[in-house]
């Protein structure tokens, strides 16, 4: 399976995001520096890591979502390519317009960095295929703006679709109905705060993060 992942300057979790890549999916993904136009031929899958993309300069991901490799990774969205984009990913995606809403700052007005549970709200999609539906999970968070708000109608709207992936299982930053993941309305685009990338092995402390690659890869491959 051919990946990708961005490289924004002030990415910091670029690293972690390729090596649970080449982990699960058995291949290490091309590192696509954010000045360039287009991406690797035959890509599968693109990743947007977590980070301070351009510092988190007027709002978190706002300048990323005006790099140049983020029209390619629209374009390769509307083909239906899957897109995950994790913590600044997941603000650099809705910056874009691949998601809606917005990530506001953490309603403590505090960094939080801790495991927390999550419930699986949907497992039909790509990303989530991997889980049960109303499973607990556990996954580690470490962001300052992951306050997720969308009108009323939008959060109605996601929630109706099934296009909430996941939900905090206690009140972590403020977000709107604890929403913690969302897809696109194709659902081959997936932005959540938690670090997947960051529970793959045992020695991370816990492997529920390794699911969600592995059950992607068995379905894009299937």
């Amino acid at each position: 399976m051919n990946s990708a992942v961005i490289v924004f300057p002030g990415s910091n979790c670029d690293r972690d995001l390729a090596v649970g890549f080449e982990a699960v999916l058995g291949r290490a993904p091309a590192m696509v520096w954010h000045r360039d136009g287009e991406l690797p031929d035959n890509i599968d899958l693109i990743g947007l890591p977590g980070g301070f993309s351009y510092g988190d300069y007027l709002r978190s991901g706002a300048m990323a979502a005006r790099s140049p490799i983020m029209r390619a990774v629209a374009d390769a969205a509307a083909r239906g390519v899957p897109v995950i984009g994790i913590c600044n990913g997941f603000q650099v995606l809705t910056e874009t317009g691949l998601l809606p809403g917005a990530l506001m700052r953490n309603a403590g007005l505090s960094f939080v960095c801790r495991t927390v549970a999550l419930t699986v709200e949907n497992s039909q999609s790509l990303f989530t295929a991997g889980y049960q539906a109303g499973e607990t999970i556990h996954l580690p968070v470490a962001h300052h703006d992951g306050n997720y708000q969308a009108d009323a109608e939008t959060l109605d709207r996601l929630e109706g679709e099934g296009r909430v992936a996941f939900k905090y299982g206690e009140s972590v930053n403020g977000s709107a109905r604890n929403i913690a993941g969302i897809l696109n309305d194709a659902g081959n685009v997936l932005g959540l705060m938690p670090h997947p990338e960051r529970a793959i092995e045992p020695a991370h402390g816990g492997t529920d993060g390794r699911r969600l690659f592995e059950g992607l890869l068995e379905t894009v491959l299937a």
